[in-house]
């Protein structure tokens, strides 16, 4: 049974962590094997959108304590191999959101610690109304202080120190409330929903799409006037694509574009 599995459906990929047991823990393993399969999707122009799922109670719970526990064994007491863990979740993290194609998480049971980072993370996220979302590591005596980083990027501040210092859960609704995911739908419904937003996204010209994910992050934190200047050079980039060209000159025949991707 691999960790991981991958289920492409035209241009959608489908990522399903399959660690039930360790309710989809970012364990050294599963952090391997999701950075690369992303590298190797990177590359991959059949693919426009990307759904991460996990199998089992959970969507993730967070780093494996007992891989962490492991570390501690080491003659620093497990300094250096925390660094290493941490720098490679991290790692991770970044990839997501340098990847040309929207991630969507979609989200069951719970997403805890590291696993509500990944959420947070995602360039999108669907969720069933009765998952719950925590940055639960003070309540063993590890604040979140990664997850924070990808957390404080995603709702208001004093609702996510809020989270942080109490380690209580909140609802998929409130998460929505928040702006930590896109919307809480019925469980039955939460795979039909998520796919039917990737094929909304998919059917759009992925090298728009990809220019605009990419310009997205990166004028996020530019001052007004920079995000302006850098923006306009993208549109450009955008315009002189041929395809585009193809996309707009349909719309003025009122047709559709022939695309060829």
């Amino acid at each position: 049974m691999t960790i991981l599995d991958v289920t492409a459906q035209g241009p959608v990929t489908h990522l399903h962590m399959n660690a039930p047991e360790r309710l989809n823990a970012l364990s050294d393993e599963m952090l391997a094997v999701l950075h690369s399969k992303l590298d190797a999707l990177a590359e991959d122009r059949q693919t426009r959108v990307i759904i991460l799922s996990g199998a089992g109670k959970a969507f993730c719970a967070g780093h494996d304590l007992r891989q962490m526990t492991a570390m501690r064994q080491a003659e620093d007491g497990g300094a250096a191999a925390f660094k290493d863990l941490f720098d490679r979740c991290a790692a991770l993290m970044a990839r997501i959101q340098s990847l040309p194609q929207p991630v969507i998480a979609q989200v069951h049971g719970i997403a805890t610690a590291a696993g509500c980072q990944l959420v947070a993370t995602c360039d999108m996220a669907i969720a069933a109304e009765d998952t719950r979302f925590g940055v639960n590591g003070v309540n063993i005596g590890l604040f979140c202080s990664t997850p924070m980083v990808a957390l404080t990027r995603s709702i208001p501040r004093k609702q996510a120190l809020e989270m942080l210092t109490t380690g209580e859960f909140i609802s998929a609704p409130r998460a929505a409330e928040l702006g930590l995911i896109n919307r809480a739908v019925p469980g039955e419904q939460l795979a039909t929903e998520t796919n039917a937003l990737a094929e909304k996204i998919a059917a759009k010209l992925g090298t728009a799409v990809a220019h605009g994910k990419g310009a997205f992050y990166q004028q996020m934190h530019l001052p007004t006037d920079q995000a302006y200047a850098f923006t306009g050079e993208v549109m450009v980039r955008n315009m002189l694509d041929a395809e585009t060209r193809e996309g707009i000159d349909a719309f003025l025949e009122k047709r559709a574009p022939d695309w060829q991707q």
